[in-house]
């Protein structure tokens, strides 16, 4: 079990900086993400107090991001996109749905 000092994997001199390949993306796009998130937590709720955070929160990401190639994706409008169709769920049953009509013909709950 002899082993040399420079094959000693606890020596602080052979030590090597971490670095990510330049291929890997550097910044993430949170924005872009939470504003997909809420919208379709929208969609599923169809909470209208949601769908306006969602919306300007993927306009403030597609505002804050950079330009993309288009070999990268080129998808800087799609949370913009998805926090429309939220919108449009959220708010749609107002406009089709008629409103209920209260009668003052109710039957009393049983005591």
């Amino acid at each position: 079990m002899s082993q040399s000092a420079q094959s000693d994997p606890r020596d602080a001199s052979l030590e090597a900086p971490l670095t990510l390949p330049k291929s890997w993306k550097k910044d993430v796009e949170g924005l872009s993400a939470i504003s997909m998130f809420v919208s379709g937590a929208v969609m599923v709720s169809r909470n209208r107090y949601l769908a306006w955070p969602a919306l300007i929160v993927a306009i403030a990401g597609y505002v804050t991001s950079r330009p993309m190639r288009q070999k990268d994706g080129g998808q800087g409008f799609s949370g913009i996109v998805f926090a429309l169709a939220a919108m449009f769920t959220a708010y749609l049953p107002m406009f089709i749905l008629p409103p209920i009509e209260h009668t003052g013909n109710q039957v009393p709950l049983p005591a």
